[in-house]
């Protein structure tokens, strides 16, 4: 077997996954990735979509978000592991097929779309995304910002439009390709979390102890970390200023140590944001703002304006 065929039987090999939680609720397959929908026990007065960034999963948001009036709604992304023991994971009747390749922005962004479309029952919706999560929130207000319309955004750590990867990051990858990309990944899966863990992860939480050590067992194959790193810096490369008009209104969260993006292009990009957009520099610690400190999240509003829930179609798309 050639040497570059080893190479993409690596990065094609099945990752096992290594953490799930308990869910209550519904799973549904919507392109390469999957929408879990979980239980309630009072009526919804607010509908929270988590948007999960680079080889993490969803369960980033279970524990922010555990009112009996939250309607809370979780992108497992293309490429990556449903965090959940033994889901029955339901076809739904309104996915309509996905274009765009898996393991990139556009294609989770196609899976939100459809999520926004037609799971939302409460009248005040938020979508939540951190870090990779954040782009491709803001991908899915450019192309169909009419969803957006009534909708509160609040993006964490951002991937923004003319960003950067931290310096650190960008040195470790530069000089990877598909050939290579194996050996580094062998090199950090291999290595104790404790020789990086303080640098990339900041101070320690209990939160993070349960979800950091399962990174790189978070993805189905290597090959969705290499999709995800290359897409991801084209994006940021090729999304100007703009993006920001379809995001009506919102909160964009800047750590203030970051070492996975680079804090000042994220801080430069988002000052570019209109007025209803508001940026606060909180004291985290991390790239991880919510695994630092839950109180960085925005209260959910509790007066809420008579609205009617969000149920737009997504007839353009299933054209």
């Amino acid at each position: 077997m050639s040497s570059l065929a080893e190479t993409k039987n690596r990065l094609l090999k099945p990752v096992l996954p290594t953490y799930s939680e308990m869910f209550s609720g519904r799973v549904y397959q919507v392109g390469e990735g999957s929408v879990a929908v979980r239980n309630h026990s009072s009526e919804a007065r607010h509908t929270v979509i988590g948007v999960h960034g680079f080889l993490e999963n969803f369960c980033y948001y279970t524990q922010s978000y555990q009112a009996a009036d939250t309607e809370l709604i979780l992108l497992t992304c293309s490429g990556y592991h449903l965090p959940v023991s033994g889901p029955t994971v339901m076809t739904a009747g309104w996915q309509t097929d996905i274009d765009a390749p898996a393991g990139t922005i556009s294609h989770d962004a196609a899976i939100l779309l459809q999520t926004l479309a037609n799971l939302p029952t409460a009248p005040h919706v938020r979508i939540h995304g951190h870090s990779r999560g954040c782009a491709v929130i803001m991908e899915a207000a450019m192309l169909r910002p009419d969803l957006f319309e009534n909708v509160e955004v609040v993006l964490e750590a951002p991937v923004l439009p003319e960003g950067r990867l931290h310096p650190l990051v960008r040195r470790l990858i530069k000089p990877m390709n598909h050939t290579t990309w194996p050996l580094l990944i062998r090199l950090i899966t291999s290595a104790p979390s404790a020789s990086y863990a303080p640098t990339f992860f900041g101070t320690p939480t209990n939160r993070k102890r349960q979800l950091m050590p399962h990174i790189f067992t978070s993805i189905k194959e290597y090959m969705t970390l290499v999709h995800n790193i290359e897409d991801l810096r084209d994006w940021m490369m090729s999304r100007d200023s703009s993006a920001y008009e379809h995001i009506p209104n919102g909160t964009i969260l800047i750590p203030k140590v970051d070492r996975v993006l680079d804090r000042a292009a994220m801080l430069k990009s988002a000052r570019q944001s209109h007025n209803a957009i508001s940026i606060v520099e909180t004291d985290a610690s991390s790239h991880f703002i919510t695994l630092d400190c839950e109180s960085w999240i925005p209260k959910l509003p509790a007066r809420l304006a008579q609205a009617t829930p969000i149920r737009p179609t997504l007839a353009r798309t299933a054209e």
